[in-house]
């Protein structure tokens, strides 16, 4: 059978037919004998009803994925607060400032599944470096920073004034952290400690844990625990 060749404006004319009135083709045993399959001069017609379900099955699986992620995600959320809600709860109990200083920066990082975190101080000091005056296992994860650092540390990617900054940890990560950090994402909370600024710093080695996408009413509500409890414990001290 001689193929027929049509025109683009031909093409067009019968599809707008079709689309309009599919019961044309519909109702036709000769065409649909034609477009389910069957073998016409030694080939085969492309079966359209193996296209659609192909095509249903692509949907179906794209949603299944979609499906998945969802779920992936919410329950991370879910398992997040958990870890989060449990490290709040940790950070109640100690009864004395160097007690509770142990539990944030040690116990509380491997309860949220990360590699770091430091509590910053600002203080009298020049230079950035590990506050003086504490236990010896709290050496380098307490540190003093000069008035003004805080801000000038969120300040890095353009937000001074942020309460909570979720970003990836560039070469300035090292002046909290230290050179062999493994430190790859941030999550800074800026903390007011009765009219010093503060800052707590947590790091994880996983580029994707801290993303500026992300929400941050979790730690929002860590940093005001935090910085709460920091505060009374300072008075204590102090006392």
């Amino acid at each position: 059978m001689e193929t027929l060749k049509l025109s683009d404006a031909d093409r067009d004319l019968i599809r707008s037919l079709i689309v309009a009135d599919p019961q044309l083709v519909l109702d036709d045993d000769g065409v649909m004998q034609r477009l389910v399959g069957e073998t016409r001069t030694g080939r085969q017609v492309v079966d359209l009803r193996d296209r659609l379900v192909e095509r249903l099955e692509t949907r179906l699986e794209r949603l299944a994925t979609q499906h998945r992620s969802v779920i992936a995600a919410a329950y991370e959320n879910v398992a997040g607060t958990q870890q989060l809600h449990g490290a709040v709860l940790s950070l109640i109990e100690p009864a004395e400032l160097g007690a509770f200083l142990i539990r944030l920066t040690q116990s509380v990082p491997a309860a949220i599944g990360i590699e770091e975190a430091r509590l910053c101080l600002e203080a009298d000091v020049t230079k950035t470096a590990a506050a003086t005056g504490f236990d010896v296992d709290l050496r380098g994860k307490v540190m003093a920073m000069p008035v003004g650092a805080v801000s000038d540390y969120f300040a890095i990617d353009g937000h001074p004034d942020r309460r909570i900054a979720l970003r990836a940890a560039g070469e300035e990560a090292e002046l909290i952290f230290g050179e062999a950090n493994p430190v790859q994402s941030e999550a800074l909370m800026r903390l007011d400690l009765g009219g010093s600024a503060g800052m707590l710093a947590l790091g994880s080695a996983d580029p994707a844990k801290f993303e500026p996408a992300h929400g941050t009413d979790l730690l929002e509500f860590f940093a005001s625990v935090v910085e709460r409890l920091l505060v009374r414990h300072l008075a204590d001290a102090a006392g």
